[in-house]
């Protein structure tokens, strides 16, 4: 079996690499700070490396699941990074939040340097992760994919492939710009109904039945009826990181982004209010203090 290297053994990385080692794949693990701990993994026979460059000529294929863009070219590119240690036909699986502008200059220097390169960013969440069923969105060659599709089922439910190198982080901007869209609007109007004496059971039971209906509501609906932040484990920092990211490839684009930028400032300053690690949900709370 290929050999796999991890690089971002954090909530959502940690349930990867739990689902690799399930089904019998050989584990390199990059050991940082910012990961879980590695000792159920290490206990099941994953190998820990303090250097990228090392992990990468010890794998077949590295699978790397960063915050975003500046991570994942700090570990392709900077000094000891995977670029330094990449074998010829190595295969690069970056499953990280990106920009896609980015997503292009690393996926060139990979192929410089021999390897093979595919964007496949996720969907879900860790619990989703650990039970290995993540939807994936694949950018790259269609071929290529098909080669890594046995190692991408060992944690994934859904696997699609969008297009070429960078339309997968495209569509998981596009992806996450929607849905977290949806749940900030969803916050405000809580906020408002707060204040404005509906019922919180009132606001979500309705909405439920018409047009305001569906996954964002039920992600924020424990936090509407009983201040229970875990129907969306994502923290707003990280909610701002992607807005920015797809204002970021709005305007590469051309493309409008007046209600981006809307929910962008919105998240920015939720963020200046917010208690170190509050997830999404909270912005109920912080929008109604206003």
């Amino acid at each position: 079996m290929k050999k796999i290297g991890m690089v971002g053994i954090g909530l959502m990385g940690h349930g990867i690499a739990t689902n690799l080692q399930k089904h019998g794949y050989p584990l390199a693990l990059f050991e940082h700070a910012g990961n879980q701990p590695l000792d159920a993994l290490k206990a099941g026979g994953a190998r820990g490396f303090t250097s990228a460059k090392e992990l990468a000529a010890a794998s077949d294929v590295v699978i790397t699941v960063l915050t975003g863009s500046p991570q994942v070219e700090a570990v392709v590119m900077g000094p000891g990074g995977l670029l330094e240690g990449l074998r010829p036909g190595c295969i690069v699986i970056d499953c990280s939040t990106a920009i896609p502008s980015s997503t292009a200059r690393v996926a060139q220097a990979v192929q410089q340097a021999g390897a093979r390169f595919l964007d496949a960013p996720m969907t879900r969440t860790p619990k989703e992760a650990a039970e290995g069923r993540l939807n994936l969105l694949v950018g790259g060659d269609a071929a290529l994919l098909e080669e890594c599709r046995p190692i991408l089922r060992c944690f994934a439910e859904n696997i699609t492939h969008v297009g070429p190198v960078g339309a997968g982080h495209g569509m998981k901007l596009l992806h996450n710009y929607v849905s977290l869209g949806m749940v900030t609007l969803l916050a405000e109007a809580a906020a408002c109904a707060r204040r404005s004496g509906v019922a919180p059971d009132a606001f979500a039971e309705v909405l439920a039945k018409g047009g305001g209906g569906g996954t964002a509501l039920e992600r924020i609906k424990p936090y509407l009826l009983a201040e229970d932040p875990g129907g969306l484990r994502f923290s707003i920092a990280n909610a701002r990181k992607d807005l920015d990211y797809y204002n970021a490839m709005a305007s590469d684009a051309g493309a409008a982004k007046e209600v981006a930028a809307a929910v962008l400032s919105t998240l920015e300053g939720a963020l200046r209010e917010a208690d170190a690690g509050a997830f999404v949900p909270e912005l109920v709370k912080i929008l109604g203090k206003r």
